[in-house]
């Protein structure tokens, strides 16, 4: 399939999931997002692979499981969603611009709906803000030592990243069973 079978809607939110589930279409997003340039086949099989077994370079069965999949099933499915552009002559495989629609998909989001990552900066800019204008006497941070808000901050990132461990455990411990 190619350019032609790209539907212009939005991808249904069933789909997305669809997608996401399968933790081998999650790995190709996840490798093809560093790569503006086409990917050859070998390589992100060879990358996938690696990650699915730890070991660099991949048991060759493995990798021609993973290459093999790859062609025959979770490429041509991205494709014909318009996620990626895969051309099964070449073997090449880049993303396409609807690959920003699953994005928020792949994200871990705050009960605020933000991204982890977005309040975790967040967090962290401001922390920084206030220890460097606590130090340099930048009202209103002059108001308060540096320690102080040094401690804070701190604080709340140990508290935060113990709820969002709390609030996922499920996840981590399927993962820890499945290893």
């Amino acid at each position: 399939m190619g350019a032609l079978a790209v539907r212009q809607t939005r991808i249904d939110p069933e789909e997305v999931h669809d997608v996401l589930r399968n933790d081998r279409r999650r790995r190709v997003l996840e490798y093809l997002k560093q790569h503006i340039d086409p990917v050859p086949l070998r390589r992100l099989a060879e990358r996938i692979a690696s990650r699915e077994t730890g070991s660099s370079p991949p048991p060759t069965n493995i990798r021609q499981s993973v290459y093999n999949s790859l062609h025959q099933t979770h490429l041509p499915k991205l494709d014909s969603l318009g996620i990626v552009q895969y051309d099964r002559d070449r073997k090449r495989v880049r993303l396409r611009e609807r690959a920003r629609e699953i994005e928020p998909y792949m994200n871990v989001v705050t009960g605020l709906g933000i991204s982890w990552s977005t309040y975790y900066r967040t967090v962290g800019v401001f922390g920084l803000f206030a220890i460097v204008g606590a130090e340099t006497g930048l009202p209103p941070f002059a108001l308060g030592e540096t320690l102080v808000f040094a401690t804070v901050l701190l604080f709340v990132l140990a508290v935060s990243t113990a709820y969002q461990l709390w609030s996922r455990r499920w996840l981590y411990a399927r993962a820890l069973l499945n290893r």
